[in-house]
């Protein structure tokens, strides 16, 4: 292990600060991975995702993770249907076996992630509360508990409300009218046979202008929803969602008239109806080279659920270890080398992004979306997955 190099400190540890803390591992070179949650295990890491062969299984290719990768898919859940609000099946494409886009849960892909780091890499319980630059490329981090912590190269892996972006950009996240309600069915062969069926064994789609209803199944006989609202923050903020019931039929009466075994994804759920408003960062969002400090995944180019944000956060943090690997004593010349790829990358994902949730919800759903599903032969699975 590469002692010598400058302290690096990646702050957030999803699934690119994991991946960049890995792949320089994987080169000799040594990190820190401040988190600021308690544990690996204080809060469940959301649902299932398709891992893409263009970036994500390169990324995990890159950590030296294939197999650990490979243990993990759900097999068969490459499935995808569009259905009309009726229950009707639009479009029908099952699984053909090729796993070009496997699922696997986040939770497993962030587990073969820490299981493959030296103990103390990732320092749990380490909230930034602030930043300041020192000069020459360092910065200091101060934590909740007071401690600080000086790097030479500081990365924001830190999500959508990154600390570390305020050192490189005066860019905010703002609210782009509409909002996912997240929620889940348990044993739903056994208790939900009706709606089971209707999901299929992937992904399911059921859209129109506006408002839609997308489920995926999951290891576990497990259905996970997400409710999908073009509606003005206003009219979400009107919702008390710490009131389960009435949360629930709210959103359900949203959707009256619509088949009964679809609305039990809503009507059903296990777990209370949790909202999640769908902010992105300025499209085209670039920021001058700042000596010692870098940003990635939803840190750097935050976008709508297109199916291509984990795999961008990871690919993001192969990309910056090798470039880091590949310039060990020119710290800026790798970080130039990392931005100038980044940026032309991310702004050509996030109009693709944009594009996909206008044909999701925009005024030619679900058609525009069964378009694409037929137009590329991959077939665009992830879309919001």
């Amino acid at each position: 292990m590469n002692t010598s190099h400058p302290p690096i400190a990646i702050v957030g540890a999803g699934l690119g600060g994991l991946t960049l803390a890995r792949v320089l591992h994987v080169h000799g070179i040594s990190a820190r991975v401040y988190e600021a949650e308690p544990s690996a295990n204080s809060r469940t890491q959301g649902g299932q995702l398709d891992i893409h062969e263009e970036d994500g299984q390169r990324a995990l290719a890159d950590a030296g993770l294939t197999d650990e990768f490979r243990a993990i898919i759900h097999e068969g859940a490459e499935a995808l249907r569009v259905l009309d609000q009726h229950g009707e099946v639009l479009h029908d494409d099952p699984d053909d076996g090729t796993a070009r886009r496997p699922e696997v849960l986040r939770g497993d892909l962030r587990r073969i992630l820490l299981d493959s780091l030296p103990d103390q890499t990732v320092q749990w319980g380490r909230k930034v509360t602030g930043v300041q630059s020192l000069g020459d490329g360092r910065h200091e981090l101060t934590f909740a508990d007071g401690s600080t912590v000086t790097s030479s190269l500081l990365v924001g892996a830190d999500g959508a409300w990154s600390k570390i972006r305020s050192l490189l950009s005066d860019a905010t996240p703002e609210y782009i009218g509409t909002t996912f309600i997240e929620t889940y069915l348990y044993d739903a062969e056994e208790r939900h046979p009706a709606t089971a069926k209707a999901v299929g064994d992937g992904a399911m789609y059921a859209l129109t202008p506006g408002k839609g209803i997308v489920a995926h199944r999951e290891a576990g006989n497990i259905l996970h929803t997400y409710v999908e609202l073009n509606r003005p923050a206003e009219w979400i903020a009107g919702i008390d969602f710490t009131n389960a019931a009435a949360a629930t039929a709210r959103v359900a009466a949203e959707f009256d008239g619509w088949a009964p075994e679809l609305t039990a994804l809503i009507t059903d759920g296990d777990t209370a109806p949790v909202a999640r408003m769908i902010h992105t960062l300025p499209g085209g969002h670039r920021w001058g080279r700042v000596p010692g400090v870098t940003l990635l995944g939803d840190a750097a180019h935050l976008m709508p659920p297109s199916g291509d944000g984990a795999n961008l956060a990871m690919f993001d943090g192969a990309e910056l270890a090798k470039a880091i690997a590949a310039h060990p004593d020119d710290i800026e010349a790798a970080l130039t080398a990392y931005e100038e790829a980044l940026f032309p990358r991310s702004e050509a994902f996030y109009t693709d992004a944009h594009e996909i949730l206008d044909l999701c919800l925009g005024d030619r759903a679900p058609f525009g979306l069964i378009d694409l599903f037929n137009g590329n032969s991959q077939g665009q699975h992830g879309a919001q997955g």
